[in-house]
């Protein structure tokens, strides 16, 4: 199973950048991919999820009405739109694959397979 993030960069505070989750070697029906995040010094945190089942998701509150994550089943792709970014959003963005599962969590550490991170800074 491989997971390879995408899209992260230096954005100003109010600007928007696009993740993408490709990921791969496996052909299950159910699975959710999930985003998270950790900023220096601090613990890894959800941010969001998808299922694959159903296309339901969940939000940390810190990112709602502001973050968007969407798939692309054809392409085995996974978006996290974020707008209006702050400069609390800087951290290393990381996507996450668990398998044999019909609904998503954001709780980090049932999450089997991980990217390497990208990073996002948003400054002031």
């Amino acid at each position: 199973v491989q997971v390879v993030e995408s899209g992260g960069g230096l954005v100003q505070a109010g600007g928007s950048l696009r993740l993408s989750c490709a990921f791969s070697g496996f052909t299950f029906d159910d699975y959710a991919i999930g985003w998270f995040r950790q900023a220096p010094g601090k613990e890894r945190e959800g941010v969001s999820c998808i299922s694959s089942r159903d296309g339901s998701t969940k939000y940390a509150d810190s990112v709602k009405g502001r973050f968007t994550i969407s798939s692309d089943n054809a392409e085995n792709t996974v978006y996290l739109q974020m707008n209006s970014l702050k400069p609390e959003d800087t951290a290393v963005y990381y996507c996450a694959a668990d398998l044999y599962v019909s609904t998503c969590t954001t709780w980090y550490n049932v999450y089997d397979y991980w990217g390497q991170g990208t990073q996002v800074t948003v400054s002031s």
